[in-house]
């Protein structure tokens, strides 16, 4: 149940604010992405594809930059916010409504593919995640790579984890907090929560989402990659995009992994 003065909203039918709150890092995570695709692609076109586009910000920063960008939602209203951002920036892009677990845009097509902010893990059974990466796979070209970010879990640890941004973009301030309970370890659960407190043209909107997430360790993850067998873990980084590898493990819980499609 929401607190006094909050409502129950799908923030992702809130697509400006959303993308108020994470827009901040754009330009950093495409330079890492463009990093990557030099680093560890073994192609040489730039098409690229963004599972779970979300408002298009990736999607758009691509498009300047020259890629060829295909984009896909399961939102859309987060799809319209990202077309109107090609629109007003006179950029083009590809965008589809399509989920995760089940989408086909063109065998051996793409570059790189890339999903950066744990939304992989509203795949919620091993099913679904396979089924994602083997879609994955088959976009992609022989050598070209997808970029995987998500938070592993620390099942013995047994806190509440909290974080919060505060941003503010022209007459509208969000503040967004975002907390996470304890996985259950049984279930492969993870319970998180998004409050926003939105201050516009003098009035003040205040909603609530929550939902549930997959959780991994270091161990499910390899367990899952194997199954999967036409991608290659080369390489992993973390959340901070320092162009530095770190050692896929549980001491790093937050991992972006670089996938290889290798021939089977």
């Amino acid at each position: 149940m929401c607190p006094s003065g909050y409502v129950e909203l799908d923030w992702y039918e809130t697509p400006r604010y959303y993308d108020i709150v994470f827009d901040q890092d754009t330009a950093e995570e495409a330079d890492f992405l463009v990093e990557m695709l030099s680093r560890f692609g073994r192609v040489r076109g730039r098409r690229v594809l963004e599972p779970a586009c979300g408002s298009g910000r990736l999607v758009a920063e691509l498009a300047s930059r020259g890629f060829e960008v295909t984009g896909f939602d399961a939102s859309p209203a987060m799809l319209a916010y990202a077309r109107k951002r090609l629109a007003r920036r006179r950029l083009e892009a590809r965008l589809v409504e399509a989920r995760l677990e089940d989408f086909r845009l063109g065998r051996g097509r793409f570059d790189m593919a890339h999903c950066l902010v744990s939304t992989f893990k509203y795949l919620l059974d091993e099913e679904s995640a396979r089924a994602h990466l083997a879609c994955t796979a088959r976009a992609l070209k022989i050598g070209g790579i997808y970029v995987l970010g998500f938070h592993l879990t620390d099942y013995a640890d047994r806190r509440r984890n909290r974080e919060r941004w505060a941003v503010r973009r022209g007459g509208t301030e969000v503040v967004c907090n975002i907390q996470g309970w304890p996985a259950d370890r049984k279930k492969r659960l993870e319970r998180v929560r998004t409050r926003l407190v939105v201050q516009e043209r003098g009035r003040e909107l205040r909603s609530e989402t929550t939902w549930n997430f997959r959780s991994y360790d270091a161990r499910q993850v390899r367990r899952l990659l194997r199954s999967v067998p036409e991608l290659e873990h080369v390489a992993t980084f973390d959340f901070t995009y320092a162009l530095r590898e770190r050692t896929f493990s549980d001491e790093q819980l937050d991992s972006v992994l670089i996938l290889r499609r290798v021939r089977t």
